[in-house]
């Protein structure tokens, strides 16, 4: 059994988000795997993978939040920073000899679980009515050139 089980209240139906959430749920428990084995270079590892792959996430997050001009990306950008000073202090600790594992996954996990269900969650509407506007110009690209044909596409080059 998984140290975390991902639950469908966590999804904010946005997949590239939500991929990447899972996938930090992923690298939770693969600490939790490598902190049964006391094996202090695999803990290094997995713990470099998940600082790696929140931080990207976290600048990701931040692209989309930007696009879709969500108002209150500066104070979800600042909670991102807090937490990676925070993800930076236990790794301090760490690199010092501090067995700090066991207290870095709950704090990961309260975290993440926090920060999906209320900060996420309040740029979601944001977002997602971003890729739908897309959507929908994509579309009405696509018709427009349909309508126009390819004899008309052709010669207007």
């Amino acid at each position: 059994m998984a140290y975390w089980e991902w639950r469908p209240s966590y999804e904010l139906g946005i997949k590239v988000i939500d991929n990447q959430h899972k996938r930090i749920v992923k690298y939770i428990n693969e600490l939790n795997d490598v902190f049964k084995t006391n094996d202090r270079n695999q803990i290094i590892v997995v713990f470099a993978s998940i600082t790696d792959y929140t931080v990207s996430h976290f600048r990701f997050e931040e692209q989309l939040m930007e696009e879709a001009g969500y108002a209150m990306m500066d104070s979800h950008k600042e909670t991102h920073e807090k937490f990676i000073a925070t993800v930076n202090k236990y790794r301090k600790s760490f690199n010092e000899g501090y067995d700090i594992t066991g207290q870095l996954m709950a704090e990961l996990q309260i975290w993440l679980t926090h920060h999906i269900l209320n900060d996420d969650n309040d740029y979601k509407d944001c977002v997602k009515k971003m890729f739908s506007d897309k959507a929908v110009k994509r579309k009405e690209e696509r018709t427009k050139a349909q309508k126009r044909g390819w004899f008309s596409i052709l010669f207007r080059r």
